[in-house]
């Protein structure tokens, strides 16, 4: 196993505890060694930007490119695992072998795994439509029994925020923080169906595959298909604030959005706004070190602004 990055390192040890984090980084080698051997893998050195999960790009024997991917701690393996086989390739790069009880699992490579970031903020226009189209092509009815967290259930998460902050606001601005948590509720309430959903579909997590653009990385979510487009608001972060007329986009992403995906905008507005504010509070209560916090709710304040 190719060293890990420092930053890495700091990173996993301040979200899950230096303790935990250091005893899975010293199980870590064996694990892989394991996998190579089951698999029949040539691992490579992992990709430079990781963030809860070590993802590594491997070979097979017969020459077929494949990702390792694996983290041992929270519940997203399992219900990305799910939502992998429900959405089975459709939208979003195959699963192709996993390891439940070791929490890892084996994936198609997308190549040239372009990021769909790399369009912003020159080509945003496309880039929106391509994140429309993944969308339409990921969302399907929920299974009439599942265990997937809700989109609803997310939001009661926002109730944290003030009890961890003694009844107080912290650094959030209190009438983004309630009417976050009210868009939560209402935008829930009135959804018009229920689909699983990615969970985190953003520009960071569409790749170009050939000629096409496929998901990576699902969360396994299931509410209202608005929800979905949240992410997209306070991304590809933190190059979205150095766009010099960022209302604007953030105003033509939600006109295009309610007209690509048939969703009227103030649902777009308000869960975009709903969900800048919820992934800022996610931020701050997991010690998330580097995330700019700040920059999401610059975000959110736009939107708040914006009239539809």
């Amino acid at each position: 196993m190719s060293a890990l990055s420092e930053d890495f390192i700091q990173f996993m040890r301040a979200v899950y505890g230096t303790e935990a984090a250091n005893a899975w980084f010293q199980r870590l080698p064996s694990l892989l060694e394991e996998c190579a051997q089951r698999w029949q893998l040539k691992l490579l050195p992992p990709f430079e930007h990781l963030s809860f999960h070590y993802v590594a790009p491997a070979v097979r024997a017969d020459g077929t490119p494949v990702v390792l991917k694996t983290c041992a701690f929270s519940d997203e393996f399992e219900y990305g695992l799910v939502a992998l086989r429900l959405f089975n390739g459709r939208g979003i790069a195959r699963l192709l072998a996993f390891d439940e009880e070791h929490k890892v699992m084996l994936l198609e490579r997308l190549q040239p795994g372009t990021m769909l970031a790399s369009l912003v903020p020159e080509q945003d226009e496309q880039a929106t439509s391509i994140l429309a189209e993944v969308m339409r092509q990921l969302w399907r009815p929920a299974p009439a029994a599942h265990t997937f967290p809700t989109v609803e259930q997310l939001g009661h998460g926002l109730r944290q925020l003030r009890a961890h902050y003694a009844g107080g606001y912290g650094p959030f601005p209190p009438r983004l923080v309630d009417e976050a948590m009210e868009l939560f509720a209402t935008l829930s309430a009135s959804a018009p169906q229920t689909m699983l959903l990615h969970g985190d579909l953003q520009h960071y997590n569409i790749l170009r595959s050939g000629e096409v653009w496929l998901a990576i990385d699902p969360k396994g979510v299931v509410g209202d298909p608005g929800y979905e487009v949240g992410a997209s608001f306070y991304n590809p972060m933190p190059h979205i604030l150095e766009v010099s007329n960022l209302e604007q986009m953030l105003a033509r992403r939600v006109a295009q959005l309610s007209e690509e995906l048939g969703i009227e905008r103030a649902r777009i507005r308000g869960w975009g706004l709903a969900q800048c504010v919820r992934n800022a509070w996610n931020i701050a209560a997991t010690n998330q070190v580097g995330m700019n916090l700040h920059g999401i709710l610059r975000c959110a304040e736009i939107l708040a602004r914006l009239t539809v």
